[in-house]
């Protein structure tokens, strides 16, 4: 009887997810030991002494800021996430964040809430209070989003049937998020475009290092007066100081986010919510049942879906025997791997090489059965950084 995988769980999985595992062929739960596979959520791993036996990592969810991928480079484990699980969830939250600005909602919240005495009196300061709150209607403002992937062409839609106006950019579009984008969107050519033009302006790209302070103090003077800025993206993309000084210079009316500050704290122009952009039921359940089985078949089939560092690496299998190595992008790897079977008297049936960036993957498959000898003859190729036999069950 083979061995059962070991799934170590650092957060709270939804159980949907884990029920993804077989249990005659998995061990899952939050005491495992030398795990083949982590799945996370928000447990910050830059710290943590992770298992030499971890061949993969699963974030249930979009970012990865938590994990250590540049570890996991050097391993040759890819690191999965669940980009567009939640992205009804940030959805919702974005639209309902564009009615709370336009209507002054939580500011109005507040004056009630402060409010003293009785029926007659609460109606007289409630009317001499509540022009202080009026607001806009949404059909005909424009609206810019910033990153038109899967949560940004779903806002686009959204606020399109609201009756907006939509500017949107992205310079690394993808195909098939632009076949999902509304006609109706326009195109932007720059940032800078997008800010001058709108009325409110929403973010949803990653945090990397050429998106942190994205809107910047620079780009922030380009802001309609009286623009509201979303972002239910990463706190690190918008420079909260810079938010501060131009609402006080009064270059933004409001500035919406999920992501509470020390600087933002208290500011009566900002609404910022516990980063509730995936807290829904749906949401945990669909990325945790999303990461659970790429991460699966990955253990299983060396197949690689929606991960941060290596390119996806999908082949049907034509045989009972697999082999999958990653390494470093270096030429003619393809080559000595060919040559190394070649001299263990294997007939390679069916081969896949991927690569993205610094990191190459490739899966193969042969006639026979793989030999120790040729796991160890790949693994010593310079650049080779893992290297798994996965025979079929």
């Amino acid at each position: 009887m083979q061995t059962p995988l070991k799934i170590l769980t650092l957060n709270a999985i939804a159980a949907v997810g884990l029920q993804r595992f077989p249990k005659d062929r998995y061990s899952v739960g939050s005491e495992i030991t030398a795990p083949d596979g982590i799945l996370v959520r928000s447990h910050d791993m830059h710290k943590m002494d992770i298992p030499a036996s971890v061949k993969a990592i699963g974030r249930a969810g979009a970012g990865t800021n938590n994990i250590p991928v540049d570890k996991m480079n050097q391993r040759g484990a890819p690191v999965f996430n669940a980009p567009g699980a939640n992205a009804n969830a940030v959805k919702e939250l974005v639209i309902a964040a564009l009615l709370i600005s336009a209507r002054n909602l939580v500011p109005a919240v507040r004056f009630v809430d402060g409010l003293k005495g009785d029926d007659h009196s609460l109606h007289k300061q409630v009317e001499d209070g509540k022009k202080h709150f009026a607001g806009i209607e949404l059909p005909g403002r424009t609206l810019g989003v910033i990153g038109l992937g899967k949560i940004g062409s779903l806002v686009a839609d959204a606020a399109i049937k609201l009756g907006m106006d939509v500017l949107g950019y992205d310079p690394e579009i993808t195909v098939d998020a632009a076949w999902s984008l509304p006609s109706q969107v326009r195109k932007a050519h720059s940032i800078e475009e997008v800010l001058k033009a709108s009325d409110f302006i929403t973010l949803h790209v990653p945090l990397v290092n050429a998106t942190r302070n994205l809107i910047s103090a620079e780009r922030m003077q380009l802001l309609r007066k009286g623009a509201v800025l979303l972002n239910f993206s990463r706190d690190g993309i918008v420079d909260d100081g810079a938010v501060v000084e131009a609402l006080a210079a009064k270059k933004m009316r409001a500035y919406v986010c999920d992501f509470p500050s020390e600087k933002l704290s208290g500011h009566p122009q900002v609404v910022a919510l516990p980063h509730l952009g995936a807290s829904t039921r749906e949401a945990e359940d669909n990325c945790a049942v999303m990461v659970a089985d790429q991460v699966r078949d990955f253990l299983e089939n060396g197949t690689i879906r929606n991960a941060v560092n290596f390119a996806d690496a999908v082949m049907a299998r034509e045989s009972n025997f697999r082999v999958a190595i990653a390494n470093a992008n270096v030429p003619n790897m393809v080559g000595q791997i060919s040559t190394a079977m070649a001299k263990a008297g294997l007939n390679i049936h069916n081969m896949l090489n991927k690569s993205r960036g610094d990191m190459a993957y490739t899966l193969v498959d042969v006639d026979s059965a793989v030999p120790d000898s040729l796991i160890a003859e790949l693994s010593a190729i310079s650049g080779v950084l893992a290297v798994r036999y996965l025979p079929a069950h």
